[in-house]
């Protein structure tokens, strides 16, 4: 695994803590642990690449319920399940949810490991999605009102006379305008605008 990340561990149990903080500090990932949802949830993530290894039944809220709230409480973090309670329908059902596996207790190290590192380079992949999506808004967003009416109509593939004839506007005026959005886009050709304005919801989009 390579650049920092994190794994939380949310287990009510702490021989099994403290046995996963032994076994992933063993392979250099930082590891925290938690005894409940509660306590997770008051400590925050770090801004780093991660996964979370939760526990099935635990006292209050169980891992099952937790995963399925996560989206609304903005947590994006891949989940690995582990439980010594499960059966295939609670597992079927957790990784239609999203989970990225359950593991029954007692499991293999090395399996858990590969979960886990399936699980952070998921999100590594994720928040460069996200980042990559901010950048283009910022970029869109410097554009001036002339020149994204003129980039909405290029990506739909209208030529500078056409775009002109809808905007009432010289051939001319499209061209700069053209122009001007592809460099402060940073396309360098039209596919490249279009992939990069393919991330925005345009009509959305002042």
């Amino acid at each position: 695994m390579t650049g920092p990340c994190v794994v939380y561990v949310i287990d009510d149990d702490s021989s099994v803590r403290a046995a996963l903080d032994d076994l992933l500090a063993s392979v250099g990932i930082r590891v925290l642990t938690f005894d409940s949802t509660t306590a997770f949830l008051a400590h925050g993530m770090e801004d780093a690449p991660g996964c979370l290894v939760l526990d099935v039944r635990m006292p209050g809220q169980s891992g099952i319920d937790f995963h399925r709230r996560m989206a609304g409480l903005g947590i994006a973090l891949p989940v690995v399940f582990i439980t010594g309670h499960g059966d295939i329908t609670m597992g079927v059902d957790a990784i239609k949810h999203g989970a990225i596996e359950f593991l029954t207790k007692p499991f293999n190290d090395q399996t858990l490991l590969d979960a886990i590192q399936n699980g952070i380079g998921k999100d590594r992949d994720r928040r460069r999605a996200v980042a990559e999506s901010e950048m283009v808004r910022a970029r869109w967003a410097s554009l001036s009102a002339g020149e994204q009416e003129v980039a909405r109509l290029v990506v739909q593939g209208l030529l500078n006379k056409q775009i002109a004839s809808v905007l009432d506007v010289s051939e001319i005026t499209v061209k700069v305008r053209r122009a001007q959005a592809m460099r402060k886009m940073d396309a360098r050709t039209l596919p490249d605008l279009v992939r990069l304005t393919g991330k925005l919801d345009l009509d959305g989009l002042s």
